[in-house]
């Protein structure tokens, strides 16, 4: 074996494949990203990248991938590979505290990390870009719309003094215009496409045998189906009736998922009864159709699970669409249908006899069963246990209902435990479908067909990676599992028509273009925002990053943002709005406060849609807004969606700073200020003073009670004090105090 020699690359570490070279040196001219197979070396590519920028540039690496497995498995390789200290390697997930991280930035030659801990700690003002040199986006697809790498691209092409990115994904997807979206907001100039076909890529492919497997739905299972589609014929009937002329029949839970949100918009715009009444209909077929899905997929115990989830919610404080189901009689005959059977999914049966075959021939096997659903990874993991398989789960970190999630370590330790052959089969979620790297997996079991190209492509890629592999598919006859298997098929092929199309398109283009669309960074930053550490949960402290506005994280114990030493505002959400109105102490209370810290309070809801929630009438709606507004005289800005929030809360910031020339205090941090501190604040409350001539005062008075005692003369030999200021000093210091008034 031929290995790469580089004097960043440790001696015999990595094998050398002529077609990671040209992929790597490509990458080096300009922004690019790799679509390249699960399996052939893409964290190879991105080593070469990562020696050569260390060796030609004086600056720091930023590698960054979407889980904490990844992140892990991506240093320990780097440092594994790399002639660099491991100290100057750095993994981070989140778990580090956030006051440590700028020390840890200062001494680490390379970052691995998380995507929202860079993004945080961007905007907290922890880190700085510009002395990193590369950056990498592993699992680029998932560089649309509000994900983390969208923001710290368009950073880092902005702060970086000598910027390259680098792009890596086996699937990017079908659909074009996503596919343009991630070379957007990645600045991608160059695209490189390898697939398992090409000449220089061939020998390096190991075989994959792919086996459907087929199965019929049991009569019993059958029965319980048919049930939940008459109560889902119903909801059609009900939906058509409505007269809005949209057929749900046919359409793909990304459609309906579409559908939902299009009606919600003219539900807000119009107010109209009708509307309302289609989102709840919807909600229910949707419901009945997932549980459709786990008949067929998944089988009966997944379903039992669902429907005991949807009668808490129902019995709760859940949605109207909960409530509803559980009132038809329908529906509930087909749930008592359901509960009544004990019956295995036949998937179970087949499962069992490919993994006893598969050990019988190779007793050393790896094999990783994919599901969709947790609920199925336990019960899985349950049977193969008592059937002495040596089984373990392997799911994401996420807490849900009744439900744990996996810890990082907990992760890490399955992981090396499969490696290590004392578990031989794992049993996995979504979770491990990207890029873990278990290079000695013989079997993988898609235990239900899935429709995106992405997740068929990522968990194929498990399995012939070094030794021959094997696939085995999973299909329930007449279900959506056969519809969603050629699905993937389609949608795959029409991946490589698209990039290919889209590579010539990048070709064709001229450098000046596709620079014209970076956003120039504004070094001048002179107004700033004070903006509460709970909204960097929110989009709207990146956007106003985005409008150039210099943003300080606090603690804020009033105010989400304060924009002025008098403006400081309260955001909710029209959702959050109309919850806090259900406990009104809480919403009031802030109020009060935020009223008492700033002379110009503001609140903003933001959101579309604000009279069509349930739990609370519009006309209590509008009787808290106007008690706001006039009892409380704290005016409120409505605002359609973050950006609109952003746009707002800039040009407030800018007329206060920039026009009236207001500077930026936090005058409900009393407990923080020292004695001068408090002197000033107390004299920039009076009327026309702000703190610049509070210190102008203090400065030449001295003392409040010099201050006080001062005629209009005296106050007007302070620096921009003028006659209008100086009378209104002096008026306040004069004003009798009236118990009426």
């Amino acid at each position: 074996m031929e290995y790469i020699s580089h004097p960043m690359v440790k001696p015999k570490t990595v094998e050398r494949r002529g077609y990671q070279l040209s992929l790597a040196a490509s990458a080096l001219l300009k922004n690019t990203l790799i679509v390249l197979p699960t399996g052939l070396g893409k964290t190879v590519v991105a080593l070469l990248v990562i020696a050569s920028r260390l060796l030609n540039e004086d600056g720091k690496i930023l590698f960054l991938a979407p889980t904490k497995p990844l992140v892990e498995q991506h240093a320990k390789f780097l440092k594994a590979t790399l002639k660099i200290g491991e100290n100057s390697i750095v993994s981070l997930s989140g778990e580090m505290l956030p006051e440590k991280r700028p020390d840890v930035y200062k001494i680490s030659k390379i970052v691995v990390s998380t995507p929202q801990v860079i993004e945080n700690d961007i905007i907290a003002g922890r880190l700085d870009l510009e002395d990193f040199v590369l950056a990498i986006f592993d699992e680029a697809h998932r560089a649309v719309g509000n994900y983390s790498y969208v923001f710290i691209a368009k950073e880092f092409r902005n702060r970086s003094r000598k910027p390259l990115i680098l792009a890596i994904t086996a699937s990017p997807g079908s659909d074009p215009e996503r596919i343009r979206e991630v070379i957007r907001n990645l600045y991608i100039e160059n695209l490189e496409i390898k697939t398992e076909y090409d000449p220089d890529v061939r020998p390096y492919v190991s075989e994959r045998d792919i086996e459907w497997i087929k199965v019929n739905i049991p009569p019993e299972m059958d029965s319980v189906r048919k049930s939940f589609e008459r109560a889902l014929e119903l909801r059609y009937r009900r939906f058509e009736r409505l007269g809005l002329e949209i057929d749900l029949k046919g359409l793909s839970k990304k459609e309906m998922l579409g559908l939902q949100e299009a009606l919600q918009t003219q539900a807000g715009e119009s107010g109209e009864q009708v509307y309302f009444e289609a989102l709840s209909i919807l909600a229910e077929i949707m419901k009945i159709q997932h549980a459709i899905e786990l008949i067929e997929t998944q089988g009966l115990e997944a379903l039992k699970k669902y429907l005991k989830r949807l009668f808490r919610e129902a019995k709760g404080r859940g949605s109207r669409a909960s409530k509803s189901l559980f009132e038809d009689p329908v529906f509930r005959e087909a749930m008592i249908k359901a509960m009544k059977i004990n019956i295995e999914h036949p998937k179970v049966k087949k499962l069992l006899e490919i993994l006893k075959g598969q050990l019988k021939n190779n007793p050393e096997s790896r094999i990783i069963i994919f599901t969709n659903f947790r609920d199925t990874a336990d019960k899985i993991t349950e049977i193969l246990r008592e059937k002495g398989f040596r089984a373990e789960k392997f799911i994401g970190q996420a807490n849900r209902e009744d439900d744990r999630g996996m810890s990082q370590k907990k992760q890490i330790e399955v992981l090396d435990s499969f490696r290590a052959g004392e578990i031989n089969v794992l049993v996995s979620t979504s979770v491990g479908e990207e890029g873990l790297d278990i290079p000695a997996t013989d079997l993988v079991i898609f235990y239900e067909a899935v429709p995106s190209e992405i997740r068929a492509i990522q968990r194929k890629g498990r399995t012939g990676r070094g030794r021959e592999g094997r696939i085995a598919v999973l299909i329930t006859r007449g279900t959506r599992d056969e519809a969603y298997y050629w699905a993937s098929v389609r949608k795959e092929k029409m991946m490589y028509n698209m990039l290919y199309r889209i590579k010539d398109e990048l070709a064709e283009r001229k450098s000046e273009e596709s620079l014209a669309r970076y956003i120039d960074y504004e070094e001048d930053q002179r107004v700033t925002i004070f903006a509460d550490s709970r909204e960097m949960r929110s989009s709207v402290v990146k956007k106003l990053r985005d409008r150039g506005v210099k943003i300080e994280i606090k603690s804020l114990e009033v105010a989400d943002y304060v924009l002025s030493e008098r403006v400081a505002v309260e955001r909710k959400t029209a959702e959050d709005f109309v919850n806090s109105l259900i406990g009104k102490e809480r919403l009031f209370s802030q109020l009060i406060n935020l009223k008492k810290s700033y002379q110009r309070p503001l609140l903003i809801i933001e959101g579309e849609n604000l009279y069509g929630r349930r739990m609370v009438s519009p006309a209590a709606i509008r009787g808290a807004i106007a008690s706001i507004t006039v009892d409380f005289g704290i005016p409120v800005i409505f605002t359609r969606n973050e950006d609109e929030t952003a746009e707002f809360l800039t040009a407030i910031a800018k007329r206060e700073q920039e026009i009236k020339k207001r500077e930026i205090s936090l005058h409900a941090d009393k407990t923080k200020r020292s004695l001068r501190e408090e002197l000033e604040y107390v004299v920039s409350a009076i009327p026309d003073v702000g703190p610049v001539i509070a210190k102008n005062l203090l400065s030449h008075f001295r003392t409040l009670k010099n201050l006080a005692n001062a005629d209009v003369e005296e106050l007007k030999k302070v620096p921009k004090v003028g006659d209008k200021t100086a009378e209104k000093i002096w008026s306040f210091f004069n004003a009798k105090y009236d118990e009426e008034g």
